[in-house]
């Protein structure tokens, strides 16, 4: 049974904030049957999601490649890891955690290493393939300060799926991501990693992304060591363990017949639902409504990307009423919704398409009587 004080917190927020932030663009969202025909070969390439810019300059036909040239030149993609550290002399976490209250999260959850395999804490756990790419600054550590100091449990994202510092084949089908979970030293890396994350912050919420590197028997292991480090912790259904079986999808008939599922999935609008692994407090529903008798997290922007996307057109960010409807209805379920905000790269700031909705969700609070630390006046986001 999932922990108490995650069933009755009903709203969280989810912060991507990585080097794909610097350039913060990707291509507006588009559905995938009117892709073009090299999108519909390869739709993670054309994805809306921010955040995969890396991959997506990896397919040389790609929006974001043609952006990246346009606007970058030859740059390459790691040199926005020295712009994000830049921009952390800028940031206030106390006043990004004071914002995320006011606006009645009750958790807030960081990415801590996405897919790029950048990390926002200094690690102990060397990267072999990339020398210094974390932050000097312990963002995780400020962070998850700055959340507990308004009264917020504080989790962490880590992917530990997929790592394109080990791994950095071109991702284009949802075949391609579950074959391209990195193996060799890769499971040791991240398992020391996500332990390290456990010891030194004891993190409320196990948030894992893509699936887990290692064998059902390592993730049992993993999952004992941080229920016995934070008793009153939960764990989210990415945990997936390993199977030797994702090898075949690198085979193109069985690729194709695997993608070929996945696209009537998402062409029926049904979103992506994480398939059940051994080992799970909640669910996590992305862009889509659950059902069933799990406990279950809607995760989402608020817009069609994660991290920050500086390309997205007005039409695509949540409107009022949808918003406060998500958050309402989904309370009403007994579900939570997990809100995600994409931080600029260059400043260190919340965007002001996704303040506005942080202070719509702040004015619902207020009229609901949720929020306990509200001032008279509106919040103030950096």
């Amino acid at each position: 049974m999932v922990a108490s004080w995650w069933s009755r917190a009903r709203l969280g927020i989810f912060v991507h904030w990585t080097p794909a932030s610097v350039p913060g663009w990707a291509p507006p969202y588009v559905a995938p049957d009117e892709l073009p025909a090299e999108g519909r070969r390869a739709p993670l390439a054309w994805t809306a999601y921010a955040e995969w810019y890396e991959n997506a300059l990896r397919f040389p036909g790609s929006p974001v490649s043609a952006h990246h040239r346009a606007t970058y030149g030859t740059r390459p993609y790691t040199a926005f890891g020295g712009d994000f550290n830049d921009a952390l002399d800028s940031w206030d976490p106390a006043a990004w955690a004071r914002g995320f209250r006011a606006a009645g999260a009750r958790y807030a959850v960081l990415v801590t290493k996405h897919h790029d395999g950048f990390c926002l804490w200094p690690s102990e756990v060397a990267n072999p393939h990339r020398t210094g790419w974390h932050t000097v600054r312990d963002v995780v550590g400020e962070f998850a300060e700055a959340v507990r100091a308004e009264g917020m449990r504080f989790g962490v994202h880590y992917s530990g799926g997929l790592d394109w510092t080990f791994d950095d084949r071109p991702i284009g089908t949802a075949a391609d991501t579950v074959s391209a979970v990195p193996r060799g030293g890769y499971p040791a890396y991240a398992d020391a990693q996500v332990r390290e994350l456990i010891r030194r912050y004891h993190p409320d919420i196990l948030w894992n992304d893509i699936a887990w590197p290692a064998s059902r028997a390592d993730v049992q292991r993993l999952i004992a060591y941080y229920r016995f480090t934070v008793p009153h912790g939960v764990v989210n259904d990415r945990l997936y363990p390993y199977t030797p079986m994702w090898r075949a999808l690198r085979l193109p008939g069985v690729g194709a017949l695997y993608d070929r599922r996945e696209r009537r999935t998402v062409a029926r609008g049904e979103g992506f639902v994480p398939r059940k692994p051994p080992y799970y407090d909640f669910r996590t529903p992305e862009f889509a409504r659950c059902t069933g008798p799990d406990p279950y997290e809607i995760t989402r922007g608020i817009d069609h990307s994660f991290g920050y996307n500086r390309n997205s057109p007005p039409e695509a960010f949540l409107g009022r009423d949808a918003l406060e409807a998500l958050v309402r209805e989904t309370a009403a379920e007994g579900g939570n919704v997990l809100l995600n905000v994409g931080p600029r790269g260059e400043d260190a700031t919340i965007p002001a398409e996704q303040r506005l909705r942080l202070e719509w969700l702040a004015e619902l609070a207020r009229r609901d009587g949720q929020s306990q630390t509200m001032s008279k006046d509106r919040p103030k986001f950096a």
